[in-house]
């Protein structure tokens, strides 16, 4: 399958299918007339205009004063990329690293950055050889670019960094030469397009969106689940009391849950008790505030992958080159920030439901298995989940309230959204994990419930756990459990 470069709307959709499906990539003839318009526009300018252009024909940053001659602008523009490849930390997982690639390849489609269509070319035949540059997590602030990731991103590019290829990390000089890919030779202002953007930040973000929307359901079907094993009530998720509100989010999360316990014989019995606590009745309240959370940044994050981000800005049509900031991480970094809070609360309430059904109310056992004393049974699971919870409540104190001057001040207000995105990552890793533990605690719990069943369709669901994840009867060596739990609810449709 081939994904075509162009300048429509690449959707976070599309973007998670073309990383999933292992679909190739190639230009359309519309981007490629349209970075061959820039580019030679680019190149009448400079010979033509005797004032400076920042970072084409100047140093960068506080450098910017300083003129370069004709015959150093391949050398300024190497120079950029071996200097600014200061990357540390743990590396860039594969899948974020090959969504830079594809983002960074969109933004420089449209015309606007200078760049020559080889050097575009060059970016797809990596993607498309599976070849991707080792990049490092720490480095970006997040302001005037990324610049250090993108820098690792794309020094392969001229031969120089490194490429995880079938499995192993090589020089990228060994492998360009195996995949049939000349080293580019940079032209004026390409070291710079390829390094402003905010392309390592709306990968993780974009990354985090997709991933966020499947939560986001699982989280729905895993609490009708407990909602059932802990014999909730089924009014607070009742349409009148939801859509007097007004607030999508809750609306459509009362729906969803109304939809997964329809036909359940445990939620149609007589009820003793007249509420709930929260973290069962305000499901709609939380869950839905979540995903209006998710779908404002999800807009911002579309938003940002379909633009140009790097610095200066050409503009063939109006004969305009502007030196500005669109690389500034600031209107994404606020974004994945408050996305990682409202994930962070996804797993607080689940927390707390996962505490309440080992907690031996309502007919069910304490923690959960038939013989509690010499079985500690589901004890543990609530405390690996609240250590859990604690420690993304710590990752949600906000990257993008921080800045740090740099560049001799020239670079004087800067994002760190790089950190937003990284948090954000973790942030996700632990949301998944506390709610794979709120199922494995809702799929035993079910099971006192017996002879009632629940619905139809969480029958199935618990049914497809169980041939994961057995049920306990006697402690047994809980690990294993809840790492089978994590890659159920990571796959699960």
């Amino acid at each position: 399958m081939i994904h075509h470069i162009s300048p429509a709307r690449l959707t976070i959709d599309e973007a998670g299918r073309i990383i999933s499906r292992g679909m190739k990539l190639a230009l359309s003839e519309e981007s490629r007339s349209l970075i061959e318009r820039c580019r030679t526009y680019l190149d009448n300018k400079m010979a033509t205009q005797t004032e400076p252009i920042y970072g084409i024909t100047t140093g960068f940053g506080s450098l910017c004063n300083i003129s370069i001659g004709a015959d150093q602008l391949t050398q300024l523009q190497m120079n950029l990329m071996m200097s600014h490849a200061c990357g540390t930390g743990e590396r860039v997982p594969a899948e974020i690293v090959k969504l830079m690639l594809l983002l960074k390849i969109q933004s420089l489609s449209y015309g606007n950055s200078g760049v020559q269509p080889a050097t575009v070319e060059g970016l797809i035949k990596l993607f498309n050889a599976d070849a991707l540059p080792v990049v490092y997590t720490q480095g970006s602030l997040g302001a005037s670019g990324d610049l250090a990731p993108l820098a690792h991103l794309s020094l392969p590019l001229i031969g120089c960094g490194e490429v995880e290829y079938k499995g192993s990390v090589r020089p990228a000089a060994e492998v360009l030469e195996e995949i049939g890919l000349a080293p580019v030779r940079l032209m004026s202002k390409e070291g710079l397009a390829l390094l402003n953007g905010t392309q390592f930040m709306s990968a993780y973000a974009t990354w985090a969106v997709i991933r966020s929307r499947h939560l986001g359901e699982m989280a729905d079907k895993i609490a009708s689940l407990s909602l059932d094993a802990f014999d909730g009530r089924i009014e607070p998720f009742g349409p009148q009391v939801n859509e007097v509100r007004h607030h999508r989010g809750q609306i459509e999360t009362a729906a969803a849950v109304r939809e997964y316990l329809k036909g359940s014989e445990i939620i149609e019995s007589p009820k003793k008790h007249v509420q709930d606590p929260y973290s069962f009745r305000c499901v709609p309240q939380v869950h839905g505030a979540f995903k209006d959370t998710l779908a404002h940044v999800a807009a911002v994050i579309e938003d940002e992958i379909n633009s140009p981000t790097d610095n200066p800005t050409i503009f063939p049509d109006d004969d305009i080159i502007v030196s500005a900031g669109n690389f500034h991480g600031e209107p994404i970094a606020l974004p994945m920030d408050f996305l990682a809070v409202a994930l962070t609360e996804l797993s607080n309430i689940s927390e707390r439901r996962i505490y309440k059904l080992i907690s031996g109310q309502r007919g069910l056992p304490s923690f959960l298995v038939a013989n509690p004393g010499v079985n500690s049974g589901f004890m543990i699971p609530q405390y690996t989940a609240a250590s859990i919870v604690s420690q993304s409540k710590g990752l949600c104190w906000p990257a993008s309230c921080d800045s740090i001057p740099s560049s001799q001040g020239q670079e004087d207000h800067v994002s760190m959204g790089s950190n937003s995105a990284t948090k954000l990552y973790r942030v996700v890793g632990n949301t998944t994990r506390v709610l794979a533990i709120e199922m494995l605690n809702a799929s035993q719990a079910i099971e006192f419930r017996r002879p009632l069943r629940t619905s139809p369709v969480l029958e199935e669901f618990h049914a497809a756990f169980r041939k994961e994840v057995p049920f306990v009867d006697n402690d047994v060596v809980m690990y294993p459990l809840i790492a089978k739990s994590v890659e159920f609810i990571s796959k699960a449709e």
